[in-house]
């Protein structure tokens, strides 16, 4: 049926690709976060040189 070699394979293989989606969910929400922040503090400045203008 299956070797010992093959059964450590198989679990190598899961253990990487579990470890690449909870890798890729985190930073996919890392980058989300980070783009609203910067585009917050983009709308902060300008809303504050323009009060600065008025």
């Amino acid at each position: 049926m299956f070797e010992f070699s093959q059964y450590l394979g198989f679990l190598l293989f899961l253990t990487v690709l579990t470890i690449g989606f909870w890798l890729m969910f985190f930073l996919v929400g890392f980058v989300q976060y980070w783009i609203g922040g910067s585009l917050y503090e983009l709308y902060k400045e300008k809303k504050a040189k323009k009060q600065q203008s008025i």
